[in-house]
């Protein structure tokens, strides 16, 4: 496969620095083709802006970013590193996003990057969307570091469900068709002054979070996707049908 890992942490040395590097290193040594695209290094911009469209090609006293996206795409003038990065995900049968749980979700960067980068009118429109979308047979998953502990990530723990948490990015990864697997949580990566552990047992830890990042990758070919409802599992309004045996699951 081609691979894409997505990295958005600002330390290369960082364990999320670390990850992307043992992913690297089994996948090539799979057979498999790597890139690494690292947001900070490569300094991408996540603010989607007037400035990004310095010839609007739909009004000039109002700004319309859906439409200025629509339009610089079928004309093939959208920014540069916007293009850059639709071509990588273009090269990918896989993208991995590597990056640690800020404020319950993903760093402002790479919240950008989705805002940016998946350009309506050339990765969805109305119609091409969920198991229409652009990227259907293509894979995604999400690679997260959490501080706190994994008990504390469970629905009734402190820190809520995680599943809640990443719901929003799965979410946008089918929403433009790409078939997401489950993600890899390595949780309790103690910084910042908090520690839930002593520091020989974190290093131990960290090890370990590495080596079960290791094995899974091995097994990516083998894993289902998360299920999602599509469009012929709704109803005229976009709600899922009445006969959907999904309706009638507990949780």
């Amino acid at each position: 496969m081609n691979v894409l890992i997505v990295l958005a942490h600002p330390e290369r040395k960082s364990f999320n620095g670390g990850l992307v590097d043992e992913a690297v290193e089994q996948l090539v040594g799979e057979g498999h083709t790597v890139e690494v695209d690292d947001l900070y290094a490569e300094q991408f911009d996540p603010v989607e802006r007037p400035e990004q469209y310095p010839h609007s090609a739909v009004a000039s006293d109002y700004f319309y970013p859906l439409n200025e996206q629509r339009a610089h795409y079928e004309k093939n003038t959208l920014p540069q590193d916007v293009q850059r990065e639709l071509a990588r995900l273009e090269w990918a049968d896989l993208v991995i996003f590597q990056f640690p749980l800020w404020w319950h979700a993903q760093p402002a960067i790479l919240k950008g990057w989705f805002d940016r980068v998946l350009v309506y009118g050339g990765r969805y429109t109305s119609r091409m969307r969920y198991d229409r979308g652009y990227y259907r047979g293509r894979k995604a998953m999400l690679s997260v570091t959490t501080g706190s502990p994994e008990k504390a990530f469970q629905p009734f723990g402190r820190a809520g469900n995680m599943v809640h948490w990443l719901w929003p990015i799965h979410a946008s990864l089918y929403y433009v068709g790409f078939d997401v697997l489950a993600p890899q949580v390595s949780y309790g990566i103690q910084g910042g002054g908090i520690r839930y552990q002593e520091e020989a047992d974190i290093i131990g830890h960290l090890e370990a979070c590495k080596a079960a990042w290791v094995a899974r990758l091995r097994n990516l070919d083998s894993e289902l996707p998360i299920p999602f409802t599509g469009w012929d599992d709704w109803d005229e309004d976009g709600v899922l049908r009445q006969t959907n045996p999904l309706r009638w699951r507990l949780g």
